[in-house]
């Protein structure tokens, strides 16, 4: 983060990012995800993604970022419109609180910022931060991933077939094995793989530009091009010395080698960080990450922190309906090993899911949301002068999100949808992955749950009969 300590994000936002436009994200310019196992590009985390155009990539390999539908976007916010796709973000900012681009924004120079004015519209322009998935191989098959980006999920709806009876999904994660996501990994063969390393190698391009670059998946350590950045940063040791080099895994890898050679790259690489993902605890977080066994990825999570080239561990929230239970428990478990390893800077980083809309926390009936919003509530009170100004900015804006679900809550037709679509999925998820819901969540969960249940099957046999 470059805003400085001593000023706010509020004051930021309107020093840095007003003065360019009522609608300006840097993230647009300089920041991007790209997904080179099937040719889709992001600017953050929040739009959907688009695809990068065959067209021209050989001639110009920051094509995989600087596409037609992002130069769009970028004069919109350029003459201060509201680009559609960045919906979460003025939904966030008409309700009166900061949204993402403000933190995507701050992560960049502002000599960087205040020269974008200057630019067209449609120039091309550097990246900053990278975030890059060179394929979707993955050892898990969380709840609220799919077939996009992990194979795991691919096997489950190969041997199973579609889940049914899901109408909310609006992308359809779990209709079918998303065969758009199976362009060839390999070098020779993927030509946005080819371009990456084209641009990375060039004058002036990745390696000269970045501040930093971040491995996704997928599970990155099961992808070959990822040990090939490893072995980089080996042989050029002279190279890329200032930029920081992350791994998104979920660090439990299917074989213990695979784990000990991470930690013993980790030594070539000079800005090592580490991305992991977990928002609850035990048996609950086993469940909502298939593939997840809570006290391995602790245990593991302690060792990568052992590491002394490791600058900085994040670990990623993803907040969903399932992880109330005990996401103040966990999010205790990481304060103390913030505590163990005090030199190392752990962040915690909370992001609701959006999509697929069941899996939202605000498919919830109101009372389950306030009873666990009260819970937090209570749990930021007693432990919010441990948390970092980011933290405290992502917990309260979770707070809001609840209070916001509770007092304006879906219609009662798309309340149905989706509470009809989670009852669906769980239920097959149950069989497919041979977990119990009932046995796992608390009583507050399980007797709404068992409702929409007994709902359910009367209704169906009332049309059979």
């Amino acid at each position: 983060m470059r805003i400085s300590p001593s000023e706010s994000f509020v004051d930021y936002k309107a020093r840095v990012i007003d003065s360019k436009s009522a609608s300006f994200c840097g993230a647009k310019w300089h920041g991007a995800t790209i997904w080179l196992g099937h040719g889709q590009t992001v600017s953050c985390h929040l739009p959907a993604s688009h695809d990068i155009p065959l067209e021209g990539l050989k001639d110009n390999p920051s094509a995989i970022h600087n596409t037609p539908h992002k130069k769009q976007m970028r004069k919109m916010m350029l003459e201060g419109d509201r680009p559609n796709e960045c919906y979460k973000c003025w939904d966030t900012e008409d309700r009166g609180q900061l949204s993402e681009r403000v933190f995507k924004t701050g992560m960049y120079e502002e000599t960087d910022l205040d020269a974008i004015p200057l630019t067209k519209w449609d120039d091309d322009t550097f990246l900053r931060t990278l975030e890059v998935s060179f394929d979707r191989a993955c050892n898990f098959a969380c709840s609220y991933c799919g077939p996009t980006f992990s194979t795991k999920w691919v096997k489950d709806i190969k041997d199973n077939g579609p889940y049914e009876n899901i109408q909310s999904d609006i992308r359809g994660h779990y209709n079918n094995t998303d065969n758009g996501a199976s362009f060839s990994t390999k070098d020779e063969d993927n030509p946005y793989i080819q371009a990456f390393w084209e641009w990375w190698e060039e004058e002036g391009g990745l390696v000269d530009t970045l501040d930093g670059i971040r491995v996704t998946g997928g599970e990155p350590i099961m992808h070959p091009p990822v040990w090939k950045l490893f072995d980089w940063f080996k042989n050029n040791p002279e190279r890329g010395r200032n930029m920081r080099f992350a791994v998104n895994s979920n660090l439990i890898p299917e074989k213990e080698k695979t784990f000990q050679k991470l930690l013993d790259m980790v030594e070539y690489v000079p800005n090592f960080e580490m991305f992991t993902s977990c928002e609850a605890t035990g048996a609950q977080a086993d469940y909502i990450r298939d593939g997840m066994n809570y006290e391995v990825w602790l245990n593991n999570v302690k060792r990568l922190l052992d590491q002394p080239k490791v600058n900085r561990t994040v670990i990623m929230m993803t907040i969903n309906a399932l992880c109330l239970g005990s996401i103040t428990d966990f999010m205790d478990d990481m304060l103390e090993l913030r505590k163990e390893y005090d030199e190392m800077q752990i962040l915690l980083s909370l992001n609701p899911v959006y999509n697929p809309e069941f899996h939202s926390i605000s498919t919830l009936p109101t009372h389950i949301i306030k009873h666990y919003n009260d819970k937090l509530k209570v749990w930021y009170e007693e432990r919010k002068g441990d948390l970092r100004p980011y933290e405290v900015t992502h917990v309260t804006r979770l707070i809001e999100f609840m209070n916001k679900a509770i007092n304006n809550p879906h219609t009662e037709e798309v309340l149905k949808k989706r509470q009809s679509d989670f009852v669906s999925f769980y239920t097959q998820y149950d069989e497919r992955r041979g977990k119990d819901f009932r046995a796992t969540f608390d009583p507050i969960i399980v007797d709404w749950y068992d409702s929409l249940t007994v709902d359910k099957i009367f209704k169906l046999e009332k049309t059979d009969g």
